[in-house]
């Protein structure tokens, strides 16, 4: 029984540590432009998010297609944060940082 008991303890510490460096759900991808991180969002897209500020910068796809005339395929929004920020379908990237308006 001690020996059991001894087991459970040594499994449960080694789940924790194990747990604790594990990579957060929605991993992203650093790629750096021009001097800044970008963070690319990851699939499963987050569900939930905290409620906190820390903005980002990200780039959304618009969905718009000009066949004619050249029209911005891609806009740039400030979200509070990088999981807000990739809860959004539309959002492909972020970095750190408020939009330069």
């Amino acid at each position: 029984m001690k020996k059991l008991n001894s087991l459970l303890i040594i499994l449960s510490i080694s789940f924790f540590s194990i747990s604790c460096s594990a990579p957060v759900m929605n991993e992203t991808k650093k790629q750096q432009v021009n001097n800044k991180i970008f963070i690319t969002c990851k699939q499963p897209r987050p569900e939930i998010c905290t409620q906190e500020y820390n903005p980002v910068c990200a780039t959304k796809n618009t969905g718009i297609m000009c066949v004619t005339t050249p029209c911005p395929s891609i806009e740039e929004k400030t979200y509070a944060t990088g999981c807000m920020a990739c809860a959004d379908p539309k959002v492909i990237k972020y970095k750190q940082g408020k939009c330069d308006i």
